[in-house]
């Protein structure tokens, strides 16, 4: 396994199509799962001790997941705030205000797209192939401004 992508809830599929579409072009295993951290946390344990490379936390409201997911695991989590209430502010204070020593990478709000590139970017220290094609996609986009 490589990435998995966890939704808060069932109402943040959108955010995570727009992850699992950037993964798809890329060629990154993923599975996708809906655990909340308040609801269901031993289902997010669960998953957590699953041998994934890194994890794309997408979360509204009080946004707990990316953090609860950090707690278990010393492998990259990725937290997308959701804009569920305040525009998302509120979801993106509470993932990027983490206390020290439990860090989680921070995109921007309903930014599933830049997390899974991120995502992308962390595999590609240790895969050659992906690599290229972060380069690659990187070129089309230059010549596509």
């Amino acid at each position: 396994m490589r990435v998995l992508v966890v939704m808060g809830s069932k109402s943040d599929s959108r955010i995570a199509e727009r992850a699992t579409r950037v993964l798809d072009e890329f060629g990154v295993d993923y599975d996708v799962e809906v655990a909340s951290a308040h609801r269901d946390p031993e289902k997010v344990e669960r998953l957590v001790k699953k041998d994934y490379d890194v994890f794309i936390a997408i979360a509204g409201l009080s946004a707990a997941l990316p953090g609860v997911i950090a707690s278990h695991t010393t492998k990259p989590v990725i937290g997308v705030p959701v804009s569920a209430k305040l525009g998302g502010i509120d979801a993106l204070l509470s993932i990027a205000q983490l206390p020290p020593g439990v860090p989680v990478a921070t995109v921007g709000i309903d930014n599933g797209k830049n997390a899974a590139l991120l995502a992308v970017e962390l595999l590609a220290l240790k895969d050659e192939n992906l690599g290229e094609k972060l380069a690659e996609y990187r070129r089309r986009m230059r010549e596509t401004q």
